[in-house]
């Protein structure tokens, strides 16, 4: 399943993130990093490659000298500016969209309300306000320091390398997105570099655990028959061992869920399960229903086993259920597979980009906390055995957004999953620690602003049994209007959603679509870093699948994927260009379809259902730690070779955050900034994605020192609020959403 862009169309929200640091290769030595048998898995543990693909080892990735892979850099002013900022964060900045502002001296990211206003380093320098600059290419923002941080990193270091978290490796693999593109080494943090007004690299972290299956699956993907069929947490309605509405099942996700929303656990399913009883149009798309299917593999047989007679009649083409009394919730249908924590979807937390191009900064998030289940048809119901369970090729997945914000309570949130590691396995300790991470997210009330007060972000289902393909659904909390571009959260029922980033493949076919290919090649293609360079580096965009384009409901209710393994083309690219290859395979990929099919060849799950504990995709494993899973570009044979590990991704995301993450506040403009800033240089150093409502001045750059000084004096009269971000917080945008 993947995450949607969204979440807080009730107006604009906050300007920055916590995000992955940005890392790039360019210039990078072909150097072969050593084999860190560390990060060997088994060879019994290693999943085979086919002929869709093949296996590889990270480690023998072209090596990134680590000062070409840091992007920041913390330095002491020798005085406080006016707004008592005592620290420069300097920004590798990626090359702007406008090649007009590549000389600028001055750039603004972040949202209108929010603007944040970055000078060049170099410039700094020659002023005399700071000591040296660490490039050309950086930027610099002012920001209110604590100095406890250094003390806090420094000491977050020492606990990693003396190996209380896991044997530990000083490699890095450096990831643009989601592909693995080189390997690197962190940079230790100097304090007496930082105290002499040096610029101090920020990096990954110097050393750290060697991610093995063991740790994946204790703190990232949690499949294990000790969690997923604990006794005391979670009931399988296949054997009836286990607790019924344990704190993992299906039945208190829901209880929790539907507190608040004016009917009781059971109508709230209800009501959801009848949504694929009849047809429904979601932003012009009619969603075909699945009754025969729904009725007869899960409600009907559920009603017989909670005691009742449950009858669908039809008039005039509309199906109606009755049910002589509701369904039992403890003995739900929906079997744990596995809890996962998104972490690292924190670098995607929705929200208009703004102002600023391809430089975002989005709000700071913990990202999410998901819960799998498979669907069971049991026969005998909770009283029978693995091979009576009548598992079926379907999945539904709750995904809560963590209700953590701030840097410094985001790095204590992916503390708290690390411990999960220091256990030793499975035991008692282990499983309450667990507890107390899950309970803190999915209990009732526990995200105020939300529908229902509840922390979900959407519930997905991944089907085939109920069709004749397979099928993704979208349901959510909230109130969707997409002719006004609108996603608002409401208390009630649970409600159909748009699925993320996918067109309506019904109105726009997968490999013929002339208005799909004017996507890829436009709106994609135009979010591409200036200069791709060699495949697959330096390939990610920010593209979001809007409602409309070319003036025609454009995003999908639903996901279908035909038999064969399938991917969107661009049917209109005159030929394999970088950017071509590029801007496809970053929309296929993204797309709830190219995600679960051709562009990772996967059998369009990536947790199987055949049984506990589950196997995961190649896609999501690599093939094992320290590997990756390569796919042959789906539209231009021989043009790249995309690399997937994203568990390795995620592991590395996890470890920086909890212990190499360094909190800062800074201090945000008001939208009056933008104008002064027009005022002096009579232009704006903005590089927006989307077109500027009524510019009062045009875009382009300022390459006056003096303008750039006059800005510095102004600057302190239209301070805005100050925020608590990661010092990495302004990294190259990229689409980002499974």
């Amino acid at each position: 399943m993947h995450r949607p862009t969204r979440l807080g169309q009730k107006g604009r929200i906050s300007a920055l993130l916590l995000a992955g640091t940005l890392l790039s290769v360019s210039g990078c030595s072909h150097e072969e990093a050593e084999l860190d048998e560390a990060a060997r898995p088994p060879s019994s543990q290693v999943q085979a490659a086919d002929e869709d693909g093949f296996s590889d080892d990270l480690l023998k990735l072209p090596f990134v000298k680590p000062e070409d892979a840091s992007q920041v850099s913390l330095q002491l002013l020798k005085d406080k500016t006016e707004l008592s900022e005592n620290v420069a964060l300097h920004v590798k900045l990626p090359p702007p969209t406008n090649r007009e502002l590549e000389d600028s001296l001055v750039r603004i990211v972040g949202e209108p309300e929010k603007p944040l206003v970055l000078f060049r380093s170099k410039a700094l320098a020659e002023l005399g306000l700071i000591d040296s600059s660490p490039g050309d290419e950086f930027f610099t923002a002012f920001t209110k320091f604590d100095t406890k941080e250094i003390t806090r990193r420094i000491e977050d270091e020492r606990t990693l390398a003396s190996g209380k978290h896991g044997q530990t490796t000083e490699k890095s693999i450096v990831f643009d997105g989601r592909v693995p593109t080189g390997i690197s080494q962190g940079i230790s943090f100097e304090e007496g570099i930082f105290n002499g007004g040096k610029p101090q690299p920020v990096t990954f972290c110097p050393s750290a655990p060697a991610s093995t299956l063991q740790g994946w699956g204790e703190s990232l993907f949690i499949t294990s028959p000790s969690v997923v069929l604990n006794p005391a947490r979670t009931w399988d309605p296949c054997t009836g061992a286990g607790t019924q509405g344990g704190v993992w099942t299906f039945a208190h996700l829901i209880r929790q869920m539907a507190t608040g929303s004016g009917f009781s656990p059971e109508v709230f399913t209800q009501r959801w399960l009848e949504m694929w009883l009849n047809n429904y149009v979601v932003n012009g798309d009619t969603v075909q229903h699945r009754a025969s299917g729904m009725f007869n593999q899960v409600i009907k047989p559920w009603a017989t086993a909670s005691g009742v007679t449950a009858t669908m009649t039809s008039t005039g083409g509309i199906q109606t259920l009755t049910l002589s009394g509701p369904l039992k919730l403890n003995i739900a249908p929906f079997r744990l597979l596995a809890i996962v924590n998104r972490l690292d979807l924190g670098n995607t937390t929705s929200g208009p980009s703004g102002y600023g191009g391809r430089t975002v900064s989005r709000p700071t998030d913990a990202g999410e906390l998901r819960f799998i289940f498979g669907i069971v048809q049991p026969n005998p119901w909770g009283a029978g055995s693995q091979s009576t369970c009548g598992l079926k090729p379907a999945t539904v997945i709750f995904e809560y957004g963590v209700p953590i914000t701030g840097c410094s309570n985001v790095v204590q949130w992916a503390k708290k999953w690390t411990t999960l590691n220091t256990f030793g396995g499975f035991n008692a300790s282990y499983l309450s620690h667990l507890q107390g991470l899950t309970q803190s997210v999915v209990l009732a009330d526990s995200a105020p602003s939300k529908g229902n007060q509840n922390a979900i972000n959407q519930i997905r289902t991944n089907e085939l049994p109920f069709g004749n393909q397979w099928e993704m659904r979208e349901f959510t909390l909230t109130n969707e209007n997409p002719s006004a571009g609108t996603d608002t959260p409401s208390n009630g029922l649970l409600r159909a959603h748009t699925v993320a980033q996918t067109p309506n493949d019904a109105a726009f076919p997968f490999t013929t679509s002339p208005t799909v290919s004017n996507y890829v090649l436009g709106p994609v293609s135009s979010t591409l870093p200036s200069v791709v360079g060699l495949l697959p580096n330096n390939c990610s965009t920010a593209h979001n699948v809007p409602y409309s384009f070319a003036g025609l409901n454009f995003r999908g209710g639903n996901s279908l994927v035909p038999s064969t393994l399938t991917h969107w083309k661009a049917t209109g690219a005159s030929g394999a260009s970088a950017a071509n290859v590029c801007a496809r395979h970053e929309f296929s990929l993204n797309t709830c379809s190219g995600c679960h099919a051709g562009d990772t060849k996967t059998n369009f799950t990536h947790v199987s259902t055949t049984g506990i504990p589950v196997t995961l995709s190649r896609f999501l494993t690599g093939t094992g730690p320290g590997l990756g899973w390569n796919v042959a570009d789906t539209q231009f044979s021989g043009s790249a070779t995309w690399r997937f590990a994203d568990l390795e991704r995620r592991w590395k995301r996890l470890y920086e955050v909890a212990f190499c993450t360094t909190c800062t506040n800074i201090s945000v403009g008001n939208p009056g900034f933008i104008d002064q800033i027009g005022e002096i240089g009579g232009v704006v150093p903005l590089d927006p994605v989307d077109p500027i409502k009524d510019p009062k001045f045009p875009v382009g750059p300022i390459k006056d020192i003096t303008h750039l000084k006059k800005i510095l004096q102004v600057r302190s009269a239209f301070e805005g609020p100050s925020e608590e971000v990661s010092t990495d917080f302004i990294r190259k945008s990229e689409t980002f959403v499974h």
